[in-house]
């Protein structure tokens, strides 16, 4: 297939998570060897930007993906006759300037022409303008967030509060957890997404606080921050010979931060499940050296109340942890093996998550 020759049709694409006018270079070059540049809607962010650069941009609304497709070309019915398919009389190419929605279709409507047309249309060429960094869908879950708690939104995400949240919060974080034993990678990705969410809500909900506000810049700015101090030997002049080298700085500059802390045990959030925050105080105690505080004793009682089955629960939170154990994880997957054998001896198969 053959195209017209000397005629040229760019579609430039930008993406809407990066500033206006912030294009690539061969952008710039093109813009500004048009023969003409194109757009679909005057409000369209990128129009002011080019404008301002002193690039005439022409704004038309030909209504649908084949009629802007014929208009691009030169095969539309309203087309002068003396301008050439695909650019001005003598001049450079024409440039679509990409609508912020992808303008859905055309790119379909365009290769259908050139099938049909064959020799009869321009050299088209697609040129990205600007590109997505890393993190930047983390932009459309701020604008998606930001939409369901102003005004117009979601009359359920306009009520919730950060303890409203609390028990979906801690589910999600389970519900990970559980993907993340199992090895569930599908399930895994939607888990990590739905924890995601409650950071960016929470932080959606403090930026309304009347006199404490701060928003999910702040929260990442923060985290940022304290990754890069607690990593001296990445992001400074410290040096460490390996994970324990790691592990011990990490913990000897956390502990500097705390020093206000009186116990060993302040910070411990008693919220935990019991068994993994039996696991964390022991955990603490074990690291900061504190001295005088015997273990539980570890025998079974020959009869088992409240106390001495706490005890003795205790009592193996203690030697998990000193045998590198974690005790939590190891008692879900007992759970998980006896979850599965009930279900073997009733003719199931074995339950996997949702």
């Amino acid at each position: 297939m053959t195209n017209l020759p000397g005629a040229k049709l760019i579609l430039l694409t930008t993406t809407h998570r990066v500033a206006p006018g912030l294009l690539a270079w061969p952008a710039w070059e093109a813009l500004r060897s048009a023969g003409r540049v194109l757009a679909g809607d005057a409000a369209n962010p990128q129009v002011a930007a080019v404008r301002q650069a002193g690039v005439e941009v022409e704004v038309v609304t030909p209504g649908s993906a084949p009629a802007l497709a014929r208009l691009l070309t030169g095969r539309s019915a309203e087309q002068s006759a003396e301008q050439p398919a695909g650019q001005a009389s003598g001049a450079g190419p024409t440039v679509w300037l990409g609508s912020p929605d992808g303008d859905p279709g055309l790119t379909d409507a365009l290769a259908r022409l050139a099938v049909e047309h064959a020799g009869e249309v321009p050299e088209i060429e697609v040129l990205p303008g600007s590109y997505d960094l890393p993190g930047a869908r983390l932009l459309d879950l701020v604008s998606v967030m930001d939409r369901l708690r102003s005004p117009g939104g979601c009359p359920w995400d306009a009520e919730q509060t950060h303890a409203s949240l609390v028990k979906y919060l801690v589910e999600e974080a389970f519900e990970l957890v559980e993907a993340i034993e199992e090895g569930d990678r599908e399930t895994l990705r939607e888990e990590l997404g739905d924890v995601l969410l409650q950071v960016f809500f929470h932080s959606r909900i403090a930026e309304e606080h009347p006199t404490d506000a701060f928003s999910i810049d702040d929260v990442a700015g923060d985290i940022v921050d304290k990754l890069m101090y607690r990593h001296p030997h990445v992001f400074g002049d410290a040096e460490a010979a390996g994970a324990a080298e790691v592990e011990a700085n990490w913990e000897a500059l956390k502990a500097a931060e705390k020093s206000e802390r009186e116990s060993v045990l302040d910070g411990v959030p008693a919220g935990l499940p019991s068994l993994a925050y039996a696991a964390k105080l022991v955990s603490r105690v074990r690291r900061g050296g504190v001295a005088g505080v015997p273990d539980a004793p570890y025998e079974l009682p020959a009869e088992l109340t409240a106390e001495s089955a706490g005890t003795l629960l205790l009592a193996v939170a203690q030697r998990a942890h000193d045998a590198g154990v974690d005790v939590d994880a190891a008692l879900r997957a007992a759970a998980r093996g006896y979850r599965d054998a009930v279900r073997a001896s009733e003719g199931l198969e074995p339950d996997r998550p949702e």
